[in-house]
């Protein structure tokens, strides 16, 4: 089955920064009589699926969109099970198995201080593997992120270290919470919702994007094959023309 997949995807052109919106734990329960938090547990099967598949197939990054800003509004006890559920998946061996480094975005100041040890202690033990980079989006809002690096900036500029006119992209860019990877190539949202919930605005300025009816814990290699070939069959113009793109022999999903 793997290599009938493979046969559909362009093994040169798989991008190297994947993110995804992770939705439909809930619903995907709820359709099974069970309460959410049944849904959050099978989602984190899923989890250690794509991001097996994602290291065979030479992704470097992956970032998971696993709780926002906006999530802290929902009931205490399932809040409180995803909580527990964070902290069960951090002792995971996917990340040795497949030499995976882990990272985490996010206002962590809200986090539980048992999960945000355990969470640096992971980044720590896994900080030489070097296959993939999963980045965990936990406690996190793109408007808070960039509210966050305009304050930053905002007193540079009022401590006369950086002058107004002289702020660029690539000055926020280094006050962002994704400063250390590309930006992403692809974001995939599962759970047939069409909107992006204040996930990495910034940083999708370019990127395809892919929306699928698939809830997440049904979300297999098979349909992450889907995802990348659909992505392959574009052509990223990054506001050129067409002809312009053929010209320069850049092809179909080239990033630069």
């Amino acid at each position: 089955m793997e290599g009938q997949m493979d046969m559909q995807l362009d093994m040169q052109r798989i991008p190297q920064h994947i993110a995804i919106i992770m939705d439909g734990n809930g619903r995907w329960a709820q359709e099974r009589g069970k309460e959410r938090s049944y849904g959050h547990k099978a989602g984190v099967d899923a989890v250690r699926c794509i991001t097996s598949e994602c290291t065979r197939l030479g992704v470097k990054y992956l970032t998971l969109y696993t709780f926002s800003t906006e999530n802290w509004s929902r009931p205490a006890d399932e809040i409180s099970a995803l909580m527990g559920l964070v902290l069960t998946s951090l002792e995971d061996e996917i990340f040795m198995k497949n030499n995976v480094r882990f990272r985490v975005i996010g206002d962590l100041s809200r986090i539980p201080e048992d999960v945000r040890q355990k969470l640096h202690a992971t980044e720590r033990r896994t900080a030489g593997n070097t296959a993939m980079t999963m980045v965990v989006a936990l406690s996190y809002s793109s408007k808070w992120e960039i509210s966050k690096a305009v304050r930053e900036i905002a007193a540079e500029v009022q401590e006369g270290k950086v002058d107004v006119g002289d702020i660029t992209e690539e000055m926020i860019n280094a006050r962002l919470e994704t400063r250390f990877m590309p930006d992403p190539e692809l974001l995939i949202r599962t759970g047939g919702e069409l909107r992006i919930s204040n996930y990495l605005l910034w940083q999708i300025a370019y990127s395809e994007l892919y929306f699928c009816d698939t809830y997440w814990p049904d979300f297999d290699e098979e349909e992450l094959h889907r995802a990348i070939a659909s992505y392959q069959s574009r052509q990223r113009r990054f506001g050129k023309t067409e002809a312009q793109v053929a010209g320069e022999g850049y092809g179909k999903t080239d990033a630069r």
